[in-house]
């Protein structure tokens, strides 16, 4: 063999063979899967079958179980069929199931029956954080990101796809009748097989032409206007992408700005992030243990609702204010133009002029109030740049000092969204790389945010490896 390096005879035999635990070095991230998992109370926990049964085959302990689905979270490695070869061939594996090699189909209905559980094991991980005390400076930085469901896009309908289908089937049949004619004017001319094979393509149409008016009922009937056959929890969700789409979920997160850790996570079938401003701050807020947290988020969460819920539950939002009126791109003078002074209870305009409170007309909505100044209008030179009509008339929400206060906030945060922007998109970014082009391989809310835990705690875990070693994490989880 030369000068190369020789590996030893597969065939030679050894008095004293090898241990499992020699090829499991002290800081293989394997230990740290084994130490965390047997450091949970299970039953506490909430996963079945925690107690053996009396009689009966012998099921395999839930513990081993979530050691194996955790490491193939960690690896990359999600499958059932995939985790069961694993355990047949690799030798870390082996270390962590003492040599076990369930079934496929033991290790899928483990996460099928144990969503729940699963999730309380990820939030056991967050607590971990919290007592070790990464979580001192009570920010978050939360958004939202879709990831793709087995649903195939063609396996989705709306009102606006069964249209548009139906419109193109109806057209592909007038063409095939229009064919047929032209066949039956040539005569003999035509052959009989293609009339015979038109004849059947308009036939398939038909049938096509009877499922989609019964989608289209099916449709219409639905609460939100969408019927997904394969994964009936998916829909179909616009992205960052002019005329793109997927048919998936919706992924919330909130991360630590320090050590980049998840602290809160869900999963929604929404195609928007305007309502999840108040339960992923809660989230956040519970998870960290804090009396409040700064929220930062992007200009997809703005909505007053939402901020106006949170006041006086110790969630502090910073979010940007959506413009979304064009003014400022017609010349025309936006909001911050107009400044309120509170004391007085009026508005300047960039004219100087003063716009008090007007009764003369009441926003049927009961909580709008409007400011205007009638003679100052007709005799502003300013008022092409500000309204189309006679004079201005602004309107302010009752509510609208909680607004206020939360842009002071941002205006105290000059970096507040870079800091959002560098914190929790890598973080997706590692996720969908991890988890691949099609990042779920279960169907429904459940098993989709059984999926998630899975990741996010396998996230968490490889981000503490990163940043503290595997030895110090493993003493600190004793400890």
């Amino acid at each position: 063999m030369g000068r190369f390096v020789e590996g030893q005879d597969r065939r030679q035999s050894w008095l004293l063979p090898s241990s499992l635990d020699d090829y499991v070095t002290a800081d293989n991230p394997v230990r740290v899967v084994e130490v965390f998992i047997d450091e949970l109370d299970l039953g506490a926990l909430g996963f079945t079958r925690f107690e053996p049964a009396a009689t009966g085959r012998p099921a395999y302990d839930p513990a081993t179980l979530l050691k194996l689905y955790l490491y193939g979270y960690l690896n990359r490695v999600p499958s059932s069929r995939r985790l069961e070869r694993e355990a047949q061939r690799n030798i870390e594996v082996m270390w962590l199931t003492g040599r076990l090699a369930p079934d496929h189909k033991t290790i899928a209905n483990f996460r099928r029956d144990n969503g729940p559980a699963i999730q309380a094991a990820c939030r056991q991980f967050v607590v971990l954080c919290r007592d070790l005390q990464l979580f001192a400076g009570a920010t978050v930085a939360v958004d939202g990101s879709k990831f793709k469901a087995v649903n195939n896009r063609d396996r989705n309908y709306t009102v606006a796809k069964v249209a548009k289908r139906l419109e193109q089937v109806d057209a592909s049949i007038a063409r095939y009748l229009a064919a047929l004619d032209r066949a039956d004017r040539e005569g003999n001319d035509v052959p009989e097989a293609r009339t015979q094979r038109i004849g059947e393509k308009i036939a398939a149409l038909r049938r096509q032409m009877a499922f989609l008016r019964e989608m289209q009922e099916q449709v219409e009937a639905a609460d939100d206007g969408q019927v997904s056959l394969t994964d009936p929890d998916a829909r179909s969700m616009a992205t960052s992408g002019r005329g793109t789409g997927i048919v998936g979920y919706n992924v919330q997160i909130a991360v630590d700005p320090e050590h980049h850790l998840v602290v809160a996570h869900e999963v929604v079938n929404e195609g928007h992030d305007r309502t999840q401003l108040v339960p992923m701050g809660g989230r956040a807020k519970q998870a960290i243990g804090a009396q409040e947290v700064t929220v930062l988020a992007d200009r997809g969460y703005y909505s007053g609702d939402e901020v106006l819920a949170c006041e006086g539950t110790g969630v502090l939002p910073a979010v940007p204010r959506a413009d979304t009126s064009g003014r400022a791109k017609k010349g025309l003078f936006v909001r911050a133009d107009f400044v309120y002074d509170a004391a007085a209870d009026h508005y300047v305009c960039p004219a100087g002029a003063v716009l008090t409170k007007s009764n003369a007309r009441s926003d049927r909505h009961g909580d709008i109030d409007h400011y205007r100044n009638l003679d100052a209008c007709h005799a502003c030179a300013m008022r092409v740049r500000c309204t189309t009509e006679k004079f201005k008339r602004f309107k302010r929400w009752k509510h609208e000092a909680v607004l206020e206060a939360m842009q002071r906030r941002l205006d105290a945060m000059p970096d507040a969204m870079a800091i959002r922007r560098a914190t929790v998109e890598h973080v997706f970014g590692t996720l969908k790389a991890w988890m691949g082009s099609t990042p779920f391989l279960t169907k429904g809310l459940k098993g989709v945010r059984t999926e998630m835990s899975l990741a996010i705690l396998a996230y968490n875990m490889k981000r503490m490896i990163r940043l503290f070693g595997a030895t110090w994490l493993i003493q600190a989880i004793r400890a």
